[in-house]
């Protein structure tokens, strides 16, 4: 898989050289907070099941964006999730990485819907998600374990159905 071409990001796949940048940022107060501890292996051996592209922009590693996917026919779609350094964030790199992002899904991948889950309180999130034609589904009811608190909390399904594309 190559490099996606956005309107002011560019994503690559995520290589080594790309880890220690992508570790620090996850790494930050405001990434953290949502994201929990960087695993064992992050971002190259932790999670078989996620593609991963770093985002670059402004000349520099801006975040990472990944997706998976389900392969049941009858369940078939694809998920996502990202950050953006807290030091490039509220520019709207996180809207353009997922516009970059989702034609690749539907279009190349042959994908007709994406869904991301923020937590219900993570507010920046779900706007940029919403700017990026993202809708909310409902909420999932201690779906996510806060590996800071240990404790169960909530999050809103969304999602982007190629019908509705704009």
């Amino acid at each position: 898989m190559g490099e996606l071409k956005g309107k002011r990001v560019v994503l690559r796949p995520t290589t080594e050289a790309d880890a220690e940048e992508l570790r620090h940022i996850l790494e930050t107060t405001e990434v953290a907070t949502w994201w929990g501890r960087v695993p064992e292996g992050f971002p190259l051996g932790d999670d078989p099941d996620a593609t991963r592209f770093t985002v670059l922009a402004e000349g520099r590693i801006a975040g990472l964006i990944q997706f998976g996917e389900e392969s049941d026919p009858d369940y078939r779609h694809a998920w996502i999730d990202l950050y953006v350094d807290p030091a490039l964030q509220n520019r709207g790199l996180g809207t353009d990485a997922i516009e970059t992002l989702v034609p690749h899904l539907l279009d190349e991948r042959g994908h007709h819907r994406i869904t991301i889950d923020p937590a219900t309180d993570n507010a920046a999130a779900i706007r940029c998600y919403e700017k990026a034609g993202f809708r909310p589904v409902g909420v999932m009811r201690s779906a996510w374990r806060d590996s800071w608190s240990g404790e169960w909390r909530d999050t809103l399904l969304m999602e982007l159905v190629a019908a509705d594309r704009r």
